[in-house]
């Protein structure tokens, strides 16, 4: 078989700033946007309830 043995450190283009920056974004995004539908089922079992 053929090996495929690949060195994503060393390979060129790699910005490790740049995905540390857009996971950081995600993981807020998905924090807030979770937080923002619990507030919203809690109003909404609240109002309609």
């Amino acid at each position: 078989m053929a090996e495929h043995a690949i060195e994503y450190a060393t390979a060129t283009g790699n910005d490790y700033a740049e995905h540390e920056r857009t996971y950081r974004a995600f993981i807020q995004l998905t924090k807030w946007g979770t937080v923002s539908v619990v507030v919203l089922l809690i109003l909404m079992a609240a109002f309609l309830l």
